[in-house]
């Protein structure tokens, strides 16, 4: 489709003060089918996912979107660095496109890799509203292939999103249809195990809050019997870059038969690591290399992290081939170790630190740490071999990222309906359901950035923000509170060196997303900790990351289940300057 001259996702010759002509992207309401049904999406320019955009770095893009709905909208260009008036997210950086109006956004692109965009507004996300964006570099790709398909993953449910919002709130267990029966475990277990849940208001199974008992999977917008097909010739390399566009779905990916070389994170390149699966956190990307030698079609499997459903598709030589797809594994189930929970039997208790940390001024967090406790080795066991991430055994040293930390005595309040007995580094598990793969599961300390960072500064200060949630309220928060509660803007300064813990104190994942600046993950990489704009954060778990504060204004945080962000789990971020001085970037 040409659109002002260009097509979208191919550049024009470049110059030094050449811009991409005008392009458009239509946001409308539309019929289209999925799984053989007729439904109506929120689309752009027609499609569900919107079209790939693909831009170059050291391009000045401009791209005028036009709002053909009765409500407002937005588009959010998720990942990348940009002026906060683009950013893209009404109440925080501009107002939103209202009914008819159409609003241009400028920027320059100042990075690689791959990249996707979505609505800000409502549940136009979980409607149909995204799609991929591919930035390529200025110079040589460092990635070398020879064809490339971008996969993206989402859930599609046939119901209003405010009506799954609506039975949430009135029974967060609504869609969790895969408790434990009789039949699978005794009734004699089964009321003992629900004893003990109900105490902490949990159930062990709701690994998930909206499922496939409303969730149709898609893969590039396909349900899984549509067979979406990548093609390739036997022998080449094949660069897959997979987005998971999901509102509320973790996937498991893997591709029976091939082994998947991750190459790329958030966009960013990483040491390439091969592996035989990896878990996708809503609104992260991977870039993988597959080298199929064999004339056959291989099937790319992913499955929802609950095992209540999988989107599907086909790498093959031809359209029309399939292979053969895998059977779903068994519902996974939280242990009372998961939750943080009954593994500090025995321990000298004398040894933590259990009393409060002092205020931080701006923003009601604290800025000191509880004293580090080992548990012994860290747990894993993701890989064939029995070895974790970055070479950790059982004969290893507890890295300080891993360590135990008893909670604190703050429970947050009303807004927290569980308190951790301690939470710790989670890095080296590759998740809930993937313990006992079989095979070897991609996990956060198996990636370290290609480049190492420029700058290798301590932190100047640590804030803590404690990730909280009432399941029986159906409420979502930092720090117990959701965002309607929140106090004022969580306050950077400007130019400073920050580490940002996140403390999972929910037996939920959750995906937390910083907008307009890139987070280092601490994961044992030394100078190379890779840069994330998304990190999943597991039950009971400590996790660390690294920001250069460089760039002013007001910036959105929060959770990227849709669900969850809806329902509190929002922050704002303002970059000031170190005299405390403020920028109100909200437009007139």
């Amino acid at each position: 489709m040409i659109l002002g001259g260009c097509r979208l996702g191919e550049s024009r010759a470049r110059g030094s003060s050449r811009e991409w002509d005008p392009a458009d992207l239509i946001v409308s309401t539309r019929d289209v089918e999925i799984g053989g049904r007729t439904t109506t999406a929120t689309t752009l320019n027609g499609s569900v996912p919107g079209p790939t955009l693909r831009f170059k770095e050291g391009d000045q893009v401009v791209l005028r979107v036009q709002n053909r709905l009765d409500v407002d909208t937005s588009i959010h260009w998720h990942g990348l660095i940009l002026p906060p008036s683009m950013d893209g997210v009404p109440g925080v950086s501009f107002r939103g496109i209202a009914p008819g109006e159409t609003f241009t956004y400028r920027f320059p692109i100042k990075q690689s890799g791959t990249y996707w965009y979505h609505s800000h507004s409502g549940f136009q996300e979980q409607l149909g509203m995204f799609g991929a964006l591919i930035l390529d570099p200025l110079e040589h790709d460092q990635i070398e292939s020879d064809a490339e398909h971008v996969i993206t993953l989402s859930d599609w449910t046939f119901e209003d999103p405010m009506r799954i919002l609506a039975r949430l709130k009135k029974s967060a267990g609504y869609y969790n249809f895969q408790k434990p029966t009789i039949a699978d475990d005794g009734l004699s277990r089964i009321l003992a195990n629900r004893a003990k849940w109900g105490a902490m208001r949990m159930d062990p199974t709701d690994i998930s809050d909206v499922t496939g008992e409303t969730y149709t999977y898609l893969m590039n917008g396909r349900a899984p019997e549509s067979n979406w097909t990548g093609l390739f010739e036997p022998g080449q390399s094949i660069r897959l870059r997979i987005i998971n566009a999901a509102a509320a779905s973790y996937f498991d990916v893997r591709i029976p038969g091939l082994a998947m070389t991750v190459v790329q994170v958030d966009g960013q390149n990483v040491e390439p690591v091969t592996v035989d699966e990896l878990r996708i956190a809503i609104a992260e990307t991977y870039d993988v290399l597959v080298s199929p030698t064999e004339e056959r079609a291989y099937t790319v499997f992913a499955e929802a992290m609950d095992r209540s459903g999988f989107a599907r598709g086909t790498l093959a030589p031809r359209i029309g081939m399939s292979s053969e797809i895998p059977a779903r594994r068994q519902r996974p189930l939280l242990q009372m170790e998961d939750m943080g929970m009954g593994a500090m039997a025995g321990m000298d208790m004398g040894t933590m630190n259990m009393e409060p940390d002092s205020p931080d001024a701006d923003t009601g967090s604290v800025t000191g740490m509880p004293e580090m406790i080992s548990d012994g080795p860290a747990k894993g066991g993701s890989h064939a071999d029995g070895t974790h991430g970055m070479g950790l055994d059982e004969e290893a040293e507890v890295p300080e990222w891993a360590r135990s930390i008893a909670h604190g005595p703050d429970d947050h309040g009303p807004g927290n309906s569980m308190i951790p007995e301690f939470t710790k580094g989670r890095l080296d598990e590759p998740g809930i359901g993937l313990e006992d793969a079989g095979h070897r599961v991609l996990v956060y300390t198996d990636l370290r950035s290609l480049v190492a960072s420029e700058d290798q500064r301590e932190p100047d200060r640590e804030i803590e923000l404690h990730l909280t949630g009432n399941m029986e309220r159906y409420i979502w928060g930092f720090d117990g509170k959701k965002y309607s509660e929140a106090p004022e803007p969580i306050a950077f300064h400007y130019g400073e060196r920050l580490r940002l813990t996140f403390v999972n104190d929910t037996m939920m994942n959750h995906p937390i997303h910083l907008h307009g600046m890139w987070m280092e993950l601490v994961n044992g990489a030394g100078e190379h900790k890779p840069r994330k704009h998304t990190v999943n954060v597991k039950p009971a778990e400590r996790l660390s990351v690294d920001i250069n504060v460089d760039a002013k204004g007001r910036w959105a945080m929060h959770c990227h289940i849709l669900y969850h962000m809806d329902a509190g789990m929002f922050r704002v971020v303002e970059v000031r300057e170190r005299n405390g001085n403020r920028t109100n970037l909200l437009n007139d």
